[in-house]
């Protein structure tokens, strides 16, 4: 698709659900799909971390429809920080892991270049993790899970490969899925201008973090993308492979295209 193109589906003014401390919260409604459907909106969301949700946050998160909320991060972050206020607004609630530690709890290569970096780190995401995003794409092909939103912590790695999973699934084309992907810079700009306000803590964390860490660079996601075309023939036939339902596919399709 041509450029400009992609930056008006991304930059729809109703794409970006405006909160006070969440600020990768973000609908996946209005993306064209390859045989001519549109994804819904208000049916399913990305964001990043929940735990952050001021209690108007989550009124409004709530008011959007929400019913589900899925929570990709490791047990140590939730234990540390927190989840979705759920004994205060009426959700179901399923912390779903995908990895055990996050890249600054564990051991990662001297790879400088930042696509390089991302490629590597979501290729073994998916080597070593491939059955928890089945489980989430799963559970959100069951009935009365949607509206829902996933969220990991900064709604950039875990969230943004279950999104391309998602987006995938519904027939939207690669060039959307990247730049969605990417859009998670913006993200983060958003909350270290609020942290250094609001959490001076996290807003050192993430000045003095990789810069490759927290980058959402485009060219990375289709990379993955392309190694699954390449390999599994489609990124739908992947995920049959590693577990996703057929009925999964055909209630998610069914559920998230207008």
């Amino acid at each position: 698709m041509k450029s400009h193109q992609v930056s008006a589906l991304t930059n729809d003014p109703r794409r970006l659900i405006a909160l006070e401390a969440v600020h990768n919260f973000r609908d996946l409604g209005g993306y064209p799909t390859k045989d001519g459907h549109t994804t819904k909106w208000r049916t399913l969301f990305r964001a990043d971390g929940l735990y952050r949700l001021t209690s108007q946050d989550a009124q409004k998160v709530v008011d959007l429809g929400v019913q589900t909320v899925i929570d990709l991060r490791t047990p140590k972050e939730v234990q540390t920080r927190g989840t979705f206020p759920v004994a205060q607004f009426p959700v179901r609630f399923h912390h779903l892991p995908i990895i055990d530690s996050t890249w600054n709890d564990g051991k990662t290569p001297d790879i400088e270049d930042t696509v390089e970096f991302l490629v590597w780190a979501y290729r073994e995401m998916l080597t070593h993790a491939s059955t928890k995003f089945s489980d989430a794409l799963n559970l959100m092909g069951q009935n009365e899970v949607l509206p829902a939103v996933f969220h990991c912590a900064a709604g950039k790695d875990r969230t943004g490969m279950l999104a391309a999973f998602v987006l995938s699934i519904l027939g939207v084309h690669e060039d959307i899925i990247s730049a969605d992907y990417g859009k998670t810079s913006e993200g983060i700009k958003r909350l270290i201008a609020w942290a250094r306000i609001n959490q001076p803590e996290l807003a050192d964390a993430y000045t003095n973090m990789p810069a490759k860490f927290s980058a959402s660079d485009p060219r990375a996601m289709a990379t993955i993308i392309a190694d699954l075309k390449t390999k599994h023939g489609s990124v739908t036939d992947y995920l049959r492979e590693i577990g996703v339902t057929q009925t999964t596919i055909d209630s998610i399709r069914k559920s998230m295209l207008d």
